[in-house]
This record gives C-alpha cells, structure tokens and sequence, in this order.
C-alpha cells in the first residue's frame, strides 16, 4: 500500500527531535496527545507534564488532551490521512491505543536509533527506569 496523506502520533516514549516517524515525513502534520487516564493513574507530577510539554514546544506538533486514540483518529480525519506513523513504546497501554487505531486506519511504527538496548525496565518509575538505562547510555556515548 502507498501512503500518500500521512499523520505522525507523537508520544510521550520518543519526544526526540530525531523521531523517526516526524523523520519519515517532515511535512506531515503531527499530534501528541497528553492521556488524562494516564496521567491520573499513574500519577504523573505537574514537574513532570511540564518537562513533557517544554520538550513539545521543539517538535512541530499540535498538542490535545484526552483519549489518545479517539485525538489521533480525530486529527487523521481533519487531514484526510491514509496512515498514522508513530514510533515504537514499551509502554503498557500503547499497544491498545494501536489496535484501536488499526481498525480505522494503518499504523506504521517506525524505529529510529534505539537510546539503550531492548531490556526489560521498570516503567513505573522514571527514577528506576533512568538506573537501569543510565548504564547503558553513558556506556555507549564512551565508545
């Protein structure tokens, strides 16, 4: 299939400049969408909304707030997209969020450079998560 109209989801596990799927398609027009269920169940501090938002303001995308997948497919029809791009997440609810998408549309997730290996990490925590890859990142930016 050819993808002519695309849209770029934007999420909280790749807020790089160098987004592989905003790399694919830098003119294609891109969302993050700040998850309120998210937030409220896992409890993530104003400090931390406001690192999250001060990364988006690098990013050419419009920012929501609500259900990821019901913004994401609302901003494909606003642009009359034929695909979404988004980049991979090891987060829990993120492989819902694709399905749900899936059955409007295809997704194509795009893997850019990778920040540490794929291990196992603990994600409820960014402390906890940070030891754990902290190891690895500083180990490669050595070499």
């Amino acid at each position: 299939m050819t993808i002519r109209r695309p849209i770029v989801w934007v999420h909280g596990d790749d807020l790089s400049p160098e987004n592989a799927a905003i790399a694919a398609n830098p003119v294609a027009p891109a969302i993050f969408v700040f998850d309120d269920r998210a937030i409220e169940r896992y409890k993530v501090t104003l400090k931390r909304i406001a690192f999250i938002y001060e990364c988006l303001l690098e990013l050419p995308v419009v920012i929501r707030r609500g259900d990821p997948a019901v913004e994401v497919l609302a901003f494909a029809r606003e642009h009359d997209a034929d695909a979404i791009l988004t980049t991979p997440s090891p987060a829990p609810g993120f492989r819902q969020i694709v399905r749900t998408l899936e059955r409007n549309l295809p997704v194509d997730i795009l893997s850019g450079m990778p920040f540490v290996p794929d291990l196992h990490y603990d994600l409820g925590r960014f402390s906890r998560y940070w030891r754990t890859a902290e190891r690895h990142a500083m180990s490669a930016a050595d070499e």
